[in-house]
């Protein structure tokens, strides 16, 4: 076996091995978070489709969305204010991204794969996905497509990118190009991690979000308690629902106008949630809910399958690919009152708990 034996230059009696030497630096704090060297995050800004896009599509995202209060840390997906979007409007086309996995049955394959279903089930999970917009710089595992395989890599998302989200409030479609999302890696310390991308003003280390699945005590989320991009009123979006069905204009989460002297973040990968005010809409589970699914990716074929409804029929072979820029266009701003779709099918009544990791 080949052995490397150094020593640091002599001086007076001996050579100080070189493991000693770097002990020395560990315990004067020289050397530290050796479990986060080398962890680089790809930053992705609005209107970004990011490195190996699955498709591309525009007017997902915004420009001006109003920065949420409490960033950072650790927070739970049902905390209510944590995601935006614009009352009776939705930026995110779930039946586009169907018809387009369906005509483009590999990236489909790659994309059920990392979502942990089978193929067939892909228009049923995309109908039981809710849109929003991101109101805080985000932490993702970001699933690209490249040479007919799923690519991963760690990314922090924009704030007021649009995003699809599960059940229990976990990103799970990047909108703009239509790449499945997963939860980051827990080792993965943001404040420590190198970052490439292009950065964009107000960008901090300390500021990155993690979002952790609703506890699952509490069964599936119904209805998700959004902000309006400019932060000037809530709404309740029933999950599932893209804006048709959004509640009346309310006052604003506690957590927007009430800021505790002294109150901050869970420390990055605590697990932790700062305390808030528990979103309406929560329910026991087993109760009739919009469909199964977990917080993160399932093995292919796991759970049992609702009734599956026919997709939309495609009626182009490339539907979801634009001509424009992507992630541009008019910054994604909606009219309140625009036409909306529905769900891609009617979701199924039962969603069971995610398994405890």
């Amino acid at each position: 076996m080949l052995q490397i034996r150094s020593t640091i230059a002599r001086s007076g009696a001996g050579a100080v091995p070189l493991a000693g030497c770097l002990a020395a630096l560990v315990a004067a704090g020289v050397l530290t978070g050796c479990g986060d060297a080398g962890a680089t995050i790809t930053r992705l800004t609005v209107g970004s489709p990011g490195p190996d896009p699955y498709t591309l599509a525009s007017g997902t995202d915004r420009v001006d969305v109003k920065a949420r209060p409490r960033a950072g840390g650790t927070r739970e997906g049902d905390a209510p204010g944590l995601y935006g979007g614009t009352r009776r409007a939705s930026t995110c086309d779930r039946k586009r991204l169907v018809a387009f996995l369906r005509a483009h049955p590999d990236k489909a394959r790659a994309w059920a794969r990392v979502q942990g279903i089978p193929v067939g089930e892909i228009p049923r999970y995309v109908s039981r996905q809710t849109p929003v917009l991101l109101r805080t710089d985000t932490l993702v595992t970001n699933h690209g497509y490249r040479d007919g395989e799923a690519v991963s890599d760690p990314a922090v998302l924009q704030a007021g990118m649009g995003v699809l989200v599960n059940g229990y409030g976990v990103p799970t479609v990047k909108c703009n190009c239509g790449n499945p999302l997963s939860p980051p890696d827990k080792k993965i310390s943001t404040p420590n991690a190198s970052y490439s991308g292009r950065s964009w003003p107000g960008f901090e280390k300390g500021n990155v979000t993690r979002i952790q699945p609703r506890d699952s005590r509490k069964g599936a989320i119904t209805t998700f308690v959004l902000v309006d991009p400019d932060a000037t009123m809530g709404f309740a979006r029933p999950r599932a629902t893209e804006g048709a069905s959004d509640g009346p204009p309310t006052a604003l989460p506690p957590t927007e106008t009430e800021v505790v002297a002294g109150d901050s973040p869970a420390p990055d990968g605590s697990g932790l949630e700062t305390p808030g005010t528990e979103s309406p809409g929560t329910e026991p589970p087993g109760s009739g809910t919009p469909g199964p699914e977990t917080p993160g990716a399932r093995s292919p074929g796991t759970g049992t399958p609702g009734p599956q409804t026919p997709g939309p029929a495609l009626s182009s072979p490339s539907p979801g690919v634009v001509t424009q820029d992507p992630g541009t266009g008019a910054g994604g701003k909606e009219t309140p009152g625009e036409a909306t779709h529905g769900p891609v099918s009617l979701p199924p009544s039962r969603e069971p708990a995610p398994a405890t990791s």
